[in-house]
């Protein structure tokens, strides 16, 4: 919300509460409740019409003060109502509830909290990735360019969070600045989402611990990874480059895949042998993740696949597509 407009909104409830004041000075003076709201309006409006009894001094002097006091707020409400209409902000407000009212429609989406360097590269990836984002931030300037569903405000507090839709959010990323404001995301996130998958970034050695006691499901420093990376292409380029493209470029038509295999899956109960993934999809498992969190990497032909475990496999897009369909179906 912009100044203006919570100037505006002040403005408003303070000829609101003008308007209350005349009625019930009017009533205090003997009218009845119509003539008062009646001579509070004429007042404070200036339409000039005739007062509804004679007036005695007390009278006089009231709807003196409240003349003034009335028109002074009417003029800077009407002011404030154009500088919005004119400065487009009314088109900010009406875009404003169309979002509030689409986030409140989305279901599985993943809300990023914070839209600085980390936070606009996580939501580039997942936005490539299909999925549904929402963006949270303090910073209204900032978010102009983020060209996603967003709310502003402060992520730590949880009014925030239930505007981004975490009550139907399948994960969030916590990539605030801080170690702190992360870490209050992360508990206000765990508290009224037990089962939320999270996300946290962390800055400093020392807060990883204490983000996984939080209840982040993952912990990322973003500075080790970068620097492991950094080692990678030094000691094994080839790899680390072949790595890297898979994983991040899009120049390359190859990428990984996870699916989780559901309870009636057709290849839930065989082997890989017999499911014959290859053949069927194209794509290449290189690793079975057990539902105890532990892999399987370079499985066996004769491995059994069972619900609930997660197949990772390469392949290009519509070989992916293919594998998600027949585990899925």
């Amino acid at each position: 919300m912009t100044n203006t407009l919570r100037r505006l909104r002040l403005s408003i409830g303070a000829l609101v509460l003008v308007f209350v004041v005349g009625t019930l000075g009017y009533m205090a003076f003997g009218f009845s409740v119509l003539d008062a709201v009646y001579q509070t309006v004429t007042t404070i409006t200036t339409v000039g019409f005739r007062e509804v009894q004679e007036f005695s001094a007390g009278e006089k002097l009231f709807t003196v003060g409240l003349i003034i006091v009335g028109v002074a707020m009417v003029l800077y409400t009407f002011t404030l109502v154009v500088e919005v209409v004119v400065g487009g902000q009314l088109q900010e407000i009406v875009g404003r509830r169309r979002m509030d009212k689409h986030i409140a429609r989305m279901q599985g989406h993943v809300i990023v909290c914070g839209w600085g360097r980390v936070g606009r590269i996580v939501a580039h990836d997942l936005h490539l990735a299909g999925l549904e984002l929402v963006v949270v931030d303090h910073d209204v300037v900032r978010l102009a360019d983020a060209a996603l569903p967003s709310v502003v405000g402060d992520a730590t507090r949880d009014e925030t969070l239930r505007a981004a839709g975490i009550e139907h959010a399948r994960a969030l990323v916590a990539a605030l600045a801080g170690d702190a404001e992360n870490l209050f995301v992360t508990l206000s996130s765990r508290e009224m989402r037990p089962d939320l998958f999270i996300v946290a970034r962390a800055r400093s050695e020392d807060s990883v611990g204490k983000l996984a006691r939080a209840g982040a499901d993952r912990v990322v420093n973003p500075q080790e990874l970068g620097g492991a990376r950094m080692a990678s292409f030094v000691a094994r380029p080839h790899v680390a480059e072949f790595v890297d493209v898979v994983m991040h470029e899009r120049s390359l038509e190859f990428r990984l895949q996870e699916v989780e295999v559901p309870e009636g899956s057709p290849i839930a109960g065989r082997s890989l042998r017999e499911a014959n993934l290859r053949e069927l999809t194209g794509a290449l498992v290189l690793a079975v993740r057990q539902p105890s969190g532990a892999f399987n990497t370079n499985p066996d032909p004769d491995t059994a696949i069972e619900p609930g475990q997660v197949v990772i496999a390469v392949g290009d897009d519509a070989t992916l597509r293919r594998l998600v369909a027949h585990v899925q179906s």
